[in-house]
């Protein structure tokens, strides 16, 4: 058995670069050959989690910085996003649908609710005043097993 791949990203916490980590991630889970609707699911998530530590973490601060870390081990892929932002307070509070801590932007509050439902397992560690790392991995389905 091989060892797993990795790959791990840092940018600066800008809305612009929220989109080249999401393509970036989906290019490297590409290497599973993942089905359409499973390589949306990720994009989704790291769009998610990026999108959170921008507005939330750093509060729309552009001085901060982001650490996105990929691993592929065998058929699955675990994505970590981590910032050093002001943390979650309440993370139970933070993961009830619709509920945000921003009201005045239009966000809708499902972010965390999302990942969950994307992904089969999210794990967040976070310390106030210290920042957030959000783990969430996948079984992609690969196509060998499909045909057998």
């Amino acid at each position: 058995m091989s060892s797993p791949n990795f790959m791990k990203l840092q940018f600066a916490s800008r809305s612009e670069n929220e989109s080249f980590a999401r393509v970036a991630v989906a290019a490297f889970v590409s290497q599973l050959d993942p089905t359409l609707n499973e390589l949306t699911d990720v994009k989704t998530v790291v769009s998610e989690a990026v999108t959170n530590a921008i507005i939330h973490g750093y509060e729309n601060r552009t001085d901060g910085t982001i650490t996105i870390s990929c691993e592929i081990d065998d058929d699955t892929v675990s994505i970590a996003v981590e910032d050093q932002g002001i943390g979650i307070a309440d993370i139970e509070q933070a993961r009830q649908p619709l509920f945000t801590s921003k009201p005045e932007l239009e966000r809708s509050g499902m972010g965390f609710t999302i990942m969950e439902n994307f992904m089969d397992r999210i794990e967040i560690v976070t310390t106030p005043g210290k920042g957030t790392l959000v783990r969430m991995t996948k079984r992609i389905e690969t196509k060998k097993a499909l045909v057998n």
